[in-house]
């Protein structure tokens, strides 16, 4: 049985990004049809380990503009993605060897830091940010794993730390979801409406 969503009504809320999931394995796998959504909205696609001929083929079916990459994907790999955002991702817990960024650094244009878990993704618990007091790129990277409402004021307090510099963007996901693939909207906003607060009262 397929999962349901609501792509249009997350549209509606106007996020930078918003992610499709080709990965087989993963409760949120995709494979429908991507409805009309404002042109703002950058469609990601995110892959783990797939061969690159069926990640350009997704490229082109879906219009795509970006990619996640979760899997052990190799620099020269990466580098061959061409006219689309690449974001390499990877998996932390409680530290992290920054030396493996630097391969990537030419050939990927955002990295994203998630937690180190059993899947590729979605394990829905945060991990520990502190580790990014020793990040040494100056490349902005995506924050991800485990976000939610409960981890608003951690998310505001880490925005305001020296190591939040190059944090280009915030990834969440399964915390908001009601079942894999399903949104829920009034969360979604409640989240997207306290960081707007937060913003504002930081440039007032």
């Amino acid at each position: 049985m397929k999962y349901k969503n609501n792509i249009e009504a997350v549209a509606k809320l106007q996020p930078d990004y918003l992610g499709f999931i080709f990965y087989d394995k993963s409760a949120r796998h995709f494979d429908s049809i991507i409805p009309d959504i404002p042109k703002s909205i950058k469609k990601v696609g995110v892959f783990v380990d797939e061969k690159l001929e069926i990640v350009k083929e997704k490229i082109e079916q879906y219009n795509l503009q970006a990619v996640q990459l979760h899997g052990n994907e190799t620099p020269e790999y990466c580098g061959q993605i061409n006219n689309v955002e690449v974001i390499k991702v990877f998996s932390i817990k409680d530290e992290f060897n920054f030396d493996v960024l630097q391969p990537y650094e030419k050939v990927c244009d955002y990295f994203l830091f998630d937690t180190k878990g059993k899947l590729p993704g979605g394990n829905g618990y945060t991990f520990n940010w502190n580790v990014l007091n020793l990040y040494p790129s100056t490349k902005p990277y995506f924050l991800s794993g485990g976000i939610g409402l409960n981890e608003i004021e951690s998310v505001l307090s880490f925005l305001q730390r020296p190591e939040s510099q190059y944090c280009y963007a915030l990834d969440i996901n399964s915390k908001f979801e009601i079942e894999p693939g399903l949104k829920n909207i009034k969360e979604l906003n409640m989240f997207k409406n306290k960081l707007a607060v937060s913003k504002k009262r930081k440039t007032n």
